[in-house]
């Protein structure tokens, strides 16, 4: 229950993120389709820019629907499903920059190609999750650096927060701030090891397959 109860907690606060990311493929498809009107209703449409914008559609909904179809492994891992690390450090990222700068907060990473590949469900739950475990309590702008390195038994991340100065930073929650027992549980469910202390956080990950 504490495991659950965790993940809904931080799929809670990835809510507005995810969000953001579906309708960020769904809004230019009425842009296009209001532009295929526009066209559609000249005296002689040229058929051959119609053409090109129902294109442009159809590969705007198919992303859409991928996206979608994404989202719902959130909430329903795929068992076994795997992801390289490297790719779900970037995705993780794509996914919370925009809150986070909203927040004050600078996501920075010198990531190398690695490839090699780690459960998904673990991912999408440790990175974020250590993420907000590390900034939900700041009272100002910070930068975090996000590093890695992977042998072929094993995928270490390093997360550090680094205080900066200005000003504007909002501590506005959509939900409850994510605590380190929050992680810890999620951690030993994933069989990840989890190291934290002050501004700082490693995950190691094991390889798989």
């Amino acid at each position: 229950m504490r495991v659950e109860a965790s993940r809904y907690a931080l799929l809670r606060r990835l809510a507005f993120s995810i969000r953001h990311q579906m309708v960020a493929h769904l809004q230019p498809i009425g842009m296009v389709t209001e532009l295929l009107e526009r066209r559609l209703r000249a005296p002689e449409p040229d058929l051959h820019q119609a053409h090109d914008s129902v294109a442009k559609i159809n590969g705007l909904a198919k992303a859409a629907a991928q996206d979608c179809l994404d989202v719902i492994t959130w909430m329903a891992p795929e068992p076994g499903a795997t992801v390289a690390i490297g790719q779900s450090l970037q995705d993780c990222i794509a996914l919370l920059r925009g809150n986070f700068s909203f927040r004050g907060l600078a996501l920075k990473s010198d990531l190398p190609e690695l490839s090699q590949p780690v459960g998904r469900s673990a991912a999408r739950m440790l990175l974020p999750a250590c993420l907000l475990a590390l900034t939900d309590g700041l009272e100002g702008p910070a930068e975090i650096t996000i590093g890695a390195q992977a042998t072929d038994d094993d995928a270490t991340v390093d997360i550090r927060v680094q205080r900066t100065e200005g000003e504007g930073f909002d501590r506005q929650l959509n939900y409850r701030a994510l605590q380190w027992s929050d992680v810890e549980v999620m951690a030993r469910a994933e069989d990840v090891q989890l190291v934290h202390a002050d501004g700082r956080a490693t995950l190691v990950f094991p390889v798989l397959g």
